[in-house]
């Protein structure tokens, strides 16, 4: 029920309907500009609220225009950049349409300024209009400012696509660095992004001095296609998941073992196998707000993408060669960091969790992440970058196997994990500690993408694990079973 103001007494809620069709109408509509276009011209109370709501909003930040900004410029970036908005409110009014926007809004009698009037009477067409700006205090259009190092990647990049297939595509962009950015839906991995990431790093020994990894939208990638995988897992055609792992593996070392230096910018989700992708890399350059971490736990699985090895191997890193330790301190940590499916909430806390090293770049301002992201890359490549050399490891073994196993009994019988989450759990310890002969000699990474990848087809084989995969994929959250 809802409280009716006319009456003051609750009442059945009305509109429901209407709010999940306009909802429906407009999950597919991705861009900003088209979507707010869409939602003030549905039907109902659903595109009136909408209306009403934006309209005020709109009129309101152009009558403020002098007052506490000289310029719409300043207002939009105040709004995107301070309280998040996709668009800035004058980016809107374009988006809805400027001419039409006032003409419906003199209709409904809302008070506009008289700059903004002026504005309509010369037939604008526009706040922003082929890379001009309209200064409202002058009643002109003015050259639209724009810093070098905010320059997007549709000015950046060079020419035609270099490689390209149905969810990435590669471009050059300039001074020696051929730049990756995936184009399928949420930046998800498939087999066709992998493939690529295969095709640009052969490309970028050949004709590049650098490879960077830039995706665009509002997250940098949110993992694998946990529908492929899923599918795969429900038809029993395992041959076929432990090739889509393999080929994923792959794709990660070869980045990491590329002759040239490799980038990557991630910012906003970089979960799972976004996050693997970073770990192939010679350095990362993350926006401020990246929000990191391998959650695979949480729909069943580990790690399938080189996460387990790379993320340890970077724990490992800090031993001098010929040094023996004691390295069970370190896979503890990453055990807890995978199992208890952590995440970093900004890239500052992703270096204290180990996802990120702490030689990594930050940048602040998300719109000169690009820049930055390339300017890295160059830097690599001009101090005489060389590739890592592979490292082996004395691994804890079967010894520390059983002492991971003991902590996990303890988690599910005080209820703090369930029975599932123990098996997950315990094949993730067999991983991190090389196995059960991991003790007796030093481990090879391959040896630990095998045991890897081995686990990883064997959870998708659980029906528990299938459970937790087919209701992430409905309901858009994890189960625990």
């Amino acid at each position: 029920e809802t409280l009716d103001p006319k009456t003051g007494e609750y009442r059945a809620r009305g509109g429901d309907k209407d709010i999940k069709k306009a909802c429906k109408s407009l999950a597919g509509v991705e861009e900003p500009r088209a979507r707010v276009k869409k939602l003030v011209e549905t039907d109902g109370i659903v595109g009136e609220f909408a209306w009403i709501s934006i309209r005020d909003s709109l009129a309101y930040a152009a009558r403020r225009v002098g007052e506490i900004a000289d310029s719409i410029e300043a207002i939009d970036d105040a709004m995107r950049w301070g309280f998040n908005w996709e668009l800035g409110p004058f980016q809107i009014w374009d988006a809805l349409g400027f001419a039409e926007t006032v003409e419906r809004m003199k209709k409904d009698g809302v008070d506009l300024p008289e700059s903004v009037e002026k504005m309509h009477a010369a037939g604008a067409k526009g706040f922003y209009v082929d890379g001009k700006v309209y200064d409202l205090l002058e009643g002109d259009y003015i050259a639209q400012k724009q810093d070098p190092r905010e320059e997007p990647l549709a000015k950046v990049r060079k020419g035609d696509p270099v490689l390209k297939n149905d969810s990435a595509v590669a471009y050059d962009l300039g001074d020696g660095v051929l730049g990756v950015t995936f184009t399928s839906k949420a930046n998800s991995l498939d087999e066709h992004n992998i493939g690529l990431l295969h095709e640009a790093v052969a490309k970028a020994e050949e004709d590049f001095r650098g490879m960077l990894l830039f995706n665009q939208g509002d997250n940098f990638c949110v993992g694998a296609n946990l529908f492929l995988v899923a599918a795969a897992a429900a038809q029993k055609q395992f041959d076929q998941i432990s090739a889509l792992v393999k080929r994923y593996q792959d794709a990660t070392q070869v980045m990491k073992y590329a002759r040239v230096p490799v980038v990557a910018a991630p910012f906003g989700m970089t979960l799972g196998g976004g996050l693997e992708l970073c770990f192939g890399c010679d350095a990362v350059q993350a926006a401020f707000e990246t929000y990191s971490g391998l959650v695979e736990p949480g729909v069943g699985l580990i790690p399938g993408g080189a996460g387990t090895l790379n993320m340890l191997w970077r724990q490992l890193e800090s031993i001098p060669e010929g040094v023996e330790a004691d390295t069970y301190a370190y896979v503890t940590q990453v055990f807890k960091n995978i199992a208890m499916a952590k995440v970093a909430t900004s890239a500052l806390e992703a270096k204290e969790l180990g996802f990120f090293r702490h030689t990594d770049g930050v940048s602040f301002d998300r719109a000169r992440q690009l820049h930055e992201a390339k300017r890295r890359v160059i830097g690599l490549a001009e101090a005489g970058y060389h590739a890592p050399a592979p490292r082996a490891f004395k691994l804890p073994g079967e010894s520390g196997i059983a002492t991971l196993g003991m902590l996990v009994n303890t988690l599910v019988a005080g209820g703090y994990a369930t029975e599932h989450d123990g098996v997950i759990a315990k094949k993730l310890a067999v991983v991190l500690c090389g196995g059960a002969s991991g003790a007796s000699h030093d481990v090879t990474e391959q040896e630990v993408l095998d045991l890897e990848r081995e686990a990883f087809v064997s959870l998708c084989g659980e029906p528990k694990s299938q459970e937790r995969m087919q209701y992430f994929l409905m309901n858009n959250k994890p189960l625990r079973n």
